[in-house]
């Protein structure tokens, strides 16, 4: 089992699942186990979505918001 801590419910709108699915895929087919693309996409997937309500109020979040925000929230993972 595992926990995810990135992610708020402005999340809950059209295309956001499709974006995460667009993330794992792309995760996959990079070479990532299945496990290791599940978990690294998801929380990448929600980490761009907080990083997104900082300046869009969840309300008005919409899935091509998250996606403006992939490469901040890889940017921010890569410095860890």
């Amino acid at each position: 089992m595992h926990f995810n801590s990135t992610g708020n419910w402005g999340m809950a709108t059209a295309g956001s699942g499709d974006v995460l699915s667009g993330m794992l895929s792309s995760l996959l087919a990079q070479g990532l186990s299945p496990i290791d693309a599940a978990r690294t996409g998801v929380f990448l997937h929600g980490l761009a979505a907080d990083l997104a309500i900082r300046t869009i109020h969840p309300k008005s979040l919409i899935a091509s918001n998250i996606i403006e925000y992939i490469s901040s929230a890889w940017n921010i993972v890569a410095q860890k």
